[in-house]
């Protein structure tokens, strides 16, 4: 016997994979959004630990902050005490050098020449004197350049002929001023240190200094300008204060080691 269908079964099968695309439309939707869930879940833990890792470094560089300014305010306190002990190793190696200051112009002040004043300032000294002729000036500068321990870089600032009154008659002289370094103990011993490890350069650096004084006094001695004679009173004043400088030089300078 022939059976013959007369349900509609185009359209209970066009339902039924209706229903399918939807079930698998569905199905993929919840895989997408997972998917998207997870990736979201990822880059957010990464963002989060990187998060952690900015803090961790901010409060690091706000820690080695506070140890930079602590160390610079410490290397503020160093320096500050290195210049005091640095005064005070000036004063305490500075408190003699009036003695030797003395002691070498008693010793580097040729005949014919008086000193009619000084005064230090610093590591300079400014001399005024008188002489007998350009050539004790020349002598003083190679002896101040050449032979003195404790004196150095002379300088002739001004030099102008004069006359001294002897009774009735007058005798020409020559006014002069000077500026003289001084040495610091610290600085004499670096050179005699220096001096003993090259004695050649040393006696041709003697040599060409000996000869620069005796240039530079002749300079100004073309140019001579005449002055105020002094009085007598004025030359026994600056004999009286050389032999002074001479007398307290000989009794205060200590003895050479």
């Amino acid at each position: 016997m022939i059976r013959i269908n007369l349900l509609p079964h185009r359209e209970a099968r066009r339902k039924q994979n209706k229903n399918a695309f939807f079930r698998m439309l569905i199905l993929a939707a919840i895989f997408g959004a997972a998917v998207v869930f997870a990736v979201w879940a990822f880059i957010n833990s990464k963002i989060n630990d990187q998060d952690a890792r900015n803090a961790y470094i901010t409060a690091e560089n706000k820690k080695l902050d506070k140890q930079i300014e602590e160390i610079a305010s410490l290397k503020q306190d160093i320096d500050a005490l290195k210049a005091r002990q640095q005064a005070v190793e000036d004063l305490q190696g500075d408190r003699n050098q009036p003695v030797y200051l003395l002691d070498e112009l008693v010793k580097q002040v040729p005949e014919g020449i008086f000193l009619r004043s000084f005064k230090q300032e610093g590591q300079k000294v400014s001399m005024i004197g008188v002489a007998q002729s350009n050539e004790r000036v020349s002598e003083l500068l190679r002896n101040l350049t050449s032979n003195s321990p404790w004196l150095e870089k002379p300088e002739l600032i001004e030099i102008k002929a004069s006359t001294v009154a002897q009774g009735k008659d007058t005798k020409k002289v020559f006014d002069f001023t000077m500026n003289v370094g001084i040495r610091r103990p610290k600085d004499k011993d670096s050179k005699d240190k220096a001096a003993a490890g090259n004695p050649a350069a040393t006696t041709a650096d003697k040599a060409k200094a000996a000869d620069q004084p005796a240039m530079q006094a002749a300079k100004p001695a073309d140019k001579v300008v005449a002055s105020t004679p002094p009085t007598t009173d004025d030359k026994a004043a600056a004999k009286g204060a050389s032999n002074a400088v001479a007398s307290g030089a000989a009794a205060s300078a200590p003895k050479k080691p």
